[in-house]
Parts: structure tokens; sequence; C-alpha cells
């Protein structure tokens, strides 16, 4: 496969959150979108906070939204030889060099920095040390980090897809550290060592990230790389535009799950955060791919909206096809929570009723978490729970419920037709509105007052299920 080269680079030291998420599936809209390829690398070089429980849900989580990379997975701590490799490479070249300033001596120069007004920095100071200097801090023992020689003078200007032209004075960028006094290398020296080599020819990440580019530069520019195309997509903030934190959504994809949502709804939604085809709201995979153009990114930062999101996946469920829909509840219900019972529950017969109760559980429905919930008069043993609103309509319509109970069990067939004709005729018969023998019979259907409608729920649990459940409530039988 030709065409560009993308990453997606994630820091294993928690969940893939909704931003990662987004940046993940910005890049593989765009390597699919010009047939090039998406790679994915695993930045776990800070071993202290990197876990093996992360990476699964970094990868568990990719894999759920369909965002397939191409390759294996690139560990970028098992590649800190070939990163130390650039650094010697770079010291040879005097295009690095040792820096032996103390902890004591990085602290003065940022206070006397922000007591002079300037940006808190490395001053620079053993970039052209003697041989005596050198000499003297290695006889104290002082062990070295390398630095790069950046550029002094002049300017460093980033042409991003996404921010524009957007340029660095030199003299604000200072040598950055390439080897820390350990020999271990920087999360700086490192993504461009692995860039190159993972031959990535178009960066998209948050622009959290854009002074990095500016800095990244310097490096590749040191080791005569070429530099790939740049583009800072904004972050993502919350409804009222403040920064995007637990309350508005900064969660892990698992936890959208655990919610109910669908892969295709918030691969949608995600999309239509910072990226717009006019007043288009709903795209295909296919469709977004076609679609999908950095220079449509929008540069102001994007606002996570739970109801936008929820009507979203809302769409997406009613637009379903049936047995589809009701696979990826089954699939879904060990990740949706107090759902266990459900699930172990879930044999041939179940699923049946499942699929058939589908037309009229997903018209009610925004997420997996309301289907499911939706569908609990299906899974409920005799005798049924009542809540309190429904134990109060079976008690105003004890009246009628011996009736019906009467004319449903002597139904020629069962079916949603048969049924509703049977109820309309008593209404008929007593005289009583339709709604009133409905919400009793509701209740003592399903224990709840809402349900689908009640002719399909009658249908779906069939003759024997249906009659039992009425006869409870003529007995008194209900928990």
């Amino acid at each position: 496969m030709s065409g560009p080269v993308t990453r997606f680079a994630p820091s294993p030291t928690g969940f893939l959150h909704i931003g990662g998420a987004r940046t993940a599936l910005f890049n593989w809209l765009f390597a699919r979108r010009h047939g090039g390829r998406m790679l994915l690398r695993i930045e776990d070089t800070d071993r202290e906070r990197s876990t093996d429980a992360a990476i699964r849900e970094i990868i568990d989580g990719l894999s759920w939204l369909g965002l397939t990379w191409d390759g294996d997975v690139v560990y970028q701590f098992a590649r800190a030889d070939r990163h130390a490799e650039v650094a010697a490479e770079l010291l040879a070249a005097d295009k690095a060099y040792h820096c032996y300033a103390t902890p004591e001596e990085l602290v003065e120069m940022r206070e006397t920095a922000r007591a002079e007004g300037r940006p808190p920095r490395y001053d620079g100071r053993w970039r052209d040390a003697s041989a005596a200097e050198v000499a003297a801090a290695q006889a104290r023992g002082v062990k070295p980090v390398v630095r790069l020689k950046a550029p002094r003078e002049g300017e460093t200007v980033i042409e991003d897809a996404v921010q524009g032209r957007v340029t660095f004075p030199n003299k604000d960028l200072d040598d950055l550290v390439l080897l820390r006094s350990d020999g271990t290398p920087t999360y700086m020296l490192a993504v461009v060592v692995d860039d190159h080599d993972m031959g990535v020819t178009q960066i998209i990440r948050g622009d959290d990230h854009l002074t990095n580019a500016a800095r990244q530069t310097h490096i590749y520019q040191a080791m005569g790389w070429d530099v790939p195309a740049m583009a800072h997509i904004p972050l993502i903030h919350g409804a009222d535009g403040a920064k995007l934190s637990k309350r508005h959504g900064a969660l892990g994809v698992d936890a959208y799950r655990a919610m109910g949502y669908l892969p295709e709804a918030l691969r949608n939604y995600l999309v239509r955060l910072g990226w717009s085809q006019g007043d288009r709201e709903f795209f295909t995979t296919g469709e977004m791919i076609e679609a999908f153009d950095l220079r449509q990114v929008h540069r102001s930062p994007a606002r996570f909206d739970f109801a936008k999101l929820e009507n979203m996946n809302g769409h997406y469920m009613r637009a379903a096809d049936d047995a589809a829909l009701t696979q990826a509840l089954i699939d879904t219900l060990p990740y949706l929570a107090g759902r266990a019972t459900m699930a172990a529950a879930l044999d041939d017969a179940k699923r049946a009723q499942l699929l058939a109760a589908m037309p009229g559980l997903k018209a009610r429905a925004k997420t997996l978490n309301e289907l499911a919930e939706g569908a609990e008069f299906l899974f409920a043993r005799r005798p049924l729970p009542m809540a309190p609103k429904a134990a109060e309509l079976v008690a105003k319509g004890k009246a009628h419920l011996p009736a019906l109970h009467a004319r449903l069990a002597a139904a020629p067939e069962w079916s949603a037709a048969a049924t509703e004709a049977a109820v309309r005729a008593e209404a008929e018969a007593t005289g009583a509105k339709l709604g009133d023998l409905a919400q009793p019979l509701r209740a003592a259907l399903t224990g709840k007052t809402t349900s689908p409608g009640i002719f399909d729920v009658l249908d779906v649990l069939g003759r024997e299920e249906s009659l039992a459940r009425i006869g409870d409530c003529l007995d008194g039988a209900v928990a």
C-alpha cells in the first residue's frame, strides 16, 4: 500500500480517553482517504506510570471503535538503544553536547529568568564549555545529560495543515535534552527517531504539541532527515467551553461502551468534533473516509456535548437492522452495569424473544443501556417485581383484569393483532377507554409503567407467559 503514513502514539499511563480516540480517528481517516497506512506506537518510556492494563485498554478501545492499524504495534521502550545511537551520532557530528549543569543550577537559571521577565529555560552555559571545565565537572562526579545544539538565530517555521503558518523565534527555544543523565532517551528524541524509522510522513496530533513540533524539527534538521507534514488539531472542551474534564466526558473509550453507545455512533460523533462538511451530521464509515480533509478541521476547540452524542446514538439504533442491533446488545451486556443476570439468561428462546421485541424496544431507546432496561420484562421471573407506580395501576385496574384474562385466554390465535382485538372487544363491551385497560395490563405484564406497545409485549411473551403474569396479579402473587 502506497500513500501517506500516519501514526497514533498514545502513552499507556491511563485509559484511551475521548480526545485520544478522536486523534486516532483523524489519523485513520487521513490514511484511508489517501490510500496510506496508520501505524500504532505505544509510547511506554515512562516505566513508572506505564502499565500493561493500560496497553490492553488502548488496543481494545481502538479495536472496538473499528480503528484498525497497519503492521505490528511498535513499543517505544524497546527501541531505547536506537534512540541512544542517534544521540551518539549527533554528539559525533558536534550537533549535540554533554551538559553538566546540576539540578541546583537549573533551578537557579529558571528563577533568574523569571526575575528578569524571561521565559524560564536552560541558558546554554555548557554548549561551548572548555575541556578544562568538562574535566572539572567530571572530577566532581557530575553525570551529564546530552543536549541538542539548537539554532540560536532566525526562526523555525511550521507549515501546519490546520493552524496555518506558525513561526517560532529560535531565541525562545533552548537546547533540549536528548539523553538523561542515566542514559535514557527523552520523549522528544524518541518521537523523532521513531517517526523517522517508521516512515511517518504526516503527523496529526493535539495542538498542545505545537511547540514540540518546532523543537522536534531541530532534531530532524540536525540529522538531515525530512520533516513530516504537520497537522495540530485543537483540543476538545466541554459544552460550557471550559477545558474538558470528567464531568464533561473526558472518560475512557471503555466507559462509553459501558454507557451503551454504539461504536459507529461514537465514531460519527467524534469525526464531527472539530471537522465539518457544512451542516451534514451523519456519515457512514465509507462516507467519512471519502470526505475527510484536514483543511476542513477547525482551529477553535470543539465542544463535547453528551446530549448530541446520545441523540446521534439513538439515530443509529433506530436505523440499525434488528438482528444486528440485537447482537450488538448481546455482545455489550457483559460491559453494562448490572446486566450479568440478563447475560446469563440468554438462551436461544430469549434471543428469539429479544429479536422479536427489538422494533418496539429500539424506538424508545437512545443507548444500549436503555435498550437493556426496556427488555427487562423479557427476563423477569414470576412473580414479577413491581415498580411502585406499576403496582398502583394494577390495583386500580383489578376490576378489568379478570375479564381481560378471560378474553385473552379465549383468543383463537396469539398475535399482536389478535390480542388487540380481544382487548378492544372488552373495552367496547364495558364502555371503558382503551387506556384504562392497557395501562394495568402493561403493569401486570412488565412490572413497569412504560414498555413497547402492549400488544407487541403480549405477542413476544406468548400466550402461556402472558396469561400467567396476569393471573399472578389476580392472585396477589407479585413481588
